[in-house]
């Protein structure tokens, strides 16, 4: 499946849209045809190349755990062939009562047939205001 994205925007939301409809094919597609690509979820090893990035993203795409993530964008660097999104991503997972926060950083470049994802990461939000974080050894 070969799709152009003609900006940044038009590959995130169709990145969002694949998780929506669970759709590993039309995930895929956003990313960029190249072993270069890198993925990084939460508590998982970073995975390269576009088969492992598929690999960990089918059991999530393809099981009985249905995802649901409301995107905020908190700043984006646009220039050149390049972009990067900074997204907090509130993720909502069966039997959860609340959406947990997440920081998303998604990366972006732009080639001959349009703009594709190259990289994304996740990681926690800082904590509320208050609670205090345990020293670091």
């Amino acid at each position: 499946m070969s799709t152009t994205h003609s900006t940044p925007q038009d590959a995130e939301d169709a990145y969002y849209d694949a998780i929506d409809e669970r759709n590993i094919e039309a995930m895929m597609s956003v990313w960029e045809e190249s072993e270069e690509v890198l993925c990084l979820l939460p508590m998982m090893p970073a995975q390269r190349g576009k088969a492992a990035i598929r690999t960990i993203w089918e059991p999530f795409l393809q099981g009985d755990m249905a995802l649901e993530i409301e995107i905020k964008h908190l700043s984006w660097i646009e220039s050149g062939e390049l972009a990067i999104h900074l997204v907090e991503e509130n993720v909502k997972v069966p039997g959860q009562s609340e959406p947990q926060p997440v920081y998303a950083t998604n990366i972006f470049r732009q080639g001959p047939a349009g703009w594709y994802l190259i990289m994304h990461q996740n990681s926690p939000t800082p904590p509320p205001p208050g609670l205090q974080m345990p020293e670091m050894p």
